[in-house]
């Protein structure tokens, strides 16, 4: 299976591959972050040490596997937040996450960071479609997508885990290649 470069650079954002032993950054990085995740992110209020640590493990896995591409989004040699590519949507498909450190939002920093790895994702053979899945609340993400190029297919409820900002229903970005 090929996979997409280690590290991606646009602008003023580099992507790097998580590895395992970033696992005291991204400890860091999250708890820097944890007040602006929580309402968004219901992974976060499990957060800990030992679950960074288990992260950066899972995404060594995942990205021999080809299940998924999970990068540090750095900017001036900082690293301010996590952005991936997943094979979570079926064939054809990858779906992009992200999330920023708030001290960085509003820059165009994740919409250049989406850019890459949209560029990443349509370089890989077999890729006809790359979503962005947001609640609908997080009007930020819909913003970040909307940017980006993405435009709206469908709202659907979500049944996943929900965090306290969540309004529940899941909607789904597309860019088509």
């Amino acid at each position: 299976m090929e996979h997409p470069p280690e590290t991606l650079a646009r602008g003023a954002v580099l992507l790097r591959r998580w590895r395992a032993q970033d696992a005291a950054v991204v400890d860091r990085i999250v708890t820097e972050a944890l007040d602006h995740l929580l309402p968004w992110m219901p992974w976060a209020a499990g957060h800990s040490a030992a679950t960074a640590a288990a992260y950066v493990a899972e995404c060594e896995r995942q990205w021999a596997s080809g299940e998924a591409y999970q990068y540090a989004i750095t900017c001036d040699g900082e690293e301010i937040g996590s952005c991936a590519l997943m094979r979570r949507i079926g064939p054809g498909g990858l779906e992009i996450g992200y999330w920023l450190d708030p001290r960085w939002t509003g820059r165009g920093l994740a919409t250049t960071a989406v850019h890459a790895l949209v560029e990443a994702a349509c370089a890989l053979p077999g890729t006809e479609r790359v979503e962005i899945h947001h609640d609908a609340a997080n009007l930020a993400s819909g913003a970040v997508a909307q940017r980006a190029g993405f435009t709206e297919v469908v709202r659907l409820p979500d049944e996943g885990p929900q965090a306290p900002a969540q309004c529940g229903v899941e909607v789904i970005q597309r860019l088509s290649r």
